[in-house]
């Protein structure tokens, strides 16, 4: 339309002259005049793009190595590019150096599909497994060679842990001595299926040698089990099960000398993993239990609650989550703290009502 609107102008045509020359009517003439001041991707008269013109991102990137290595001559920058595959001659390079700074191009960010996410719908649903070392007395540290590296046992222990996504209940756990295989990690799997009573649809782990090999994903599809992996140095692919172990480091193991008896340590562990089950509030979980989660058991925190407040009315609201008031405002009561077999790191927290 430009052109034709170029060449009327050149040629002094009247509408009607331009209408006849090219087939059209005197009023598309007369519209197109109308709009010629339109601008932007939308308007009705465009100049043509000219085929040689480079795009944006091209301007941008070389500005960007202009301003990473300023040494570089328009000549040096158009040798290096062309290298690179890009082939732009000097001139060209020069001009868009001169130019203003351009705007870094938009990113296209890949979308997820539907494939990629995995969300726990119910206990049993999604299945985490993972792989942690606990130091043993002294820890890793011993000062002669060659014992300096090696992690394993009287260093450290080897920790599998199978954790539900949905409940965050611990599933089941193993103790090795060393680390262990592929084959090791699949029997622990089937004795912790074997036990629960039930098979996860998916499980999910990292992509360490016991589970990135085919003997694992063999085990996986004879027990129609999706296996999952996170992505190669990415945070949070486990994270769940990652935030446990942790929880267990600093509030367990990290409490007492870790024995060099194999027995003794899972003895521990156990008495670990079922007070986190049933005793230690989660906040993930609004303060519900792993053990209340995966039962759908009534929440301990929903229970009619203690008020010490003898005026504070009985409809008003309490921090949350909301409850009723047990009995009448204003009720006394005591602490008393109970420990899993005496240890000081589990405690058990229940109120007494005063007589």
């Amino acid at each position: 339309r430009m052109a034709i609107l170029e060449l009327r102008a050149a040629r002094r045509w009247s509408r009607r002259e331009t209408a006849v020359s090219f087939h059209l009517t005197p009023a598309t003439i007369t519209h197109w005049m109308r709009r010629l001041d339109e601008s932007g991707p939308d308007a009705l008269v465009q100049l043509p793009e000219a085929v040689f013109k480079f795009p944006d991102f091209v301007r941008y990137n070389v500005l960007l190595l202009k301003s990473l290595c300023p040494s570089m001559c328009k000549v040096k920058i158009a040798g290096v590019l062309e290298r690179a595959g890009l082939h732009l001659g000097s001139t060209t390079v020069g001009r868009i150096v001169k130019e203003p700074p351009a705007a870094p191009p938009p990113v296209s960010k890949i979308p997820e599909t539907d494939e990629q996410l995995v969300t726990a719908k119910r206990p049993n649903h999604v299945w985490n497994v993972d792989l942690t070392t606990v130091p043993i007395a002294g820890g890793f540290w011993v000062p002669w060679s060659p014992f300096t590296l090696p992690q394993c046992w009287p260093f450290c222990w080897w920790v599998a842990i199978v954790l539900d996504h949905y409940s965050r209940r611990v599933m089941g756990f193993a103790v090795f001595s060393n680390l262990p295989s592929s084959e090791d990690i699949q029997a622990f799997l089937d004795r912790t299926i074997k036990a629960s009573g039930a098979s996860p649809k998916h499980l999910i782990s990292d992509k360490g040698g016991q589970f990135w090999c085919d003997g694992y994903k063999a085990w996986c599809r004879r027990r129609e089990i999706k296996p999952r992996f996170g992505a190669v140095g990415k945070h949070g692919s486990i994270a769940v099960l990652e935030r446990f172990i942790g929880t267990m480091k600093r509030e367990g193991t990290r409490r007492w000398l870790i024995p060099l008896r194999q027995t003794t340590f899972q003895n521990e562990l156990k008495l670990f993993t079922d007070w986190y089950h049933e005793h230690r509030p989660h906040s993930a979980l609004d303060g519900c239990t792993p053990y209340e989660v995966h039962h759908a058991l009534p929440p301990a925190n929903l229970e009619p609650r203690c008020e010490p407040r003898s005026r504070w009315p009985r409809k008003s609201r309490c921090a949350k989550p909301q409850a009723s008031v047990a009995g009448q405002p204003g009720d006394e009561f005591s602490l008393k703290i109970d420990f899993v077999e005496g240890r000081k790191h589990l405690p058990i927290v229940t109120l007494q009502r005063a007589a």
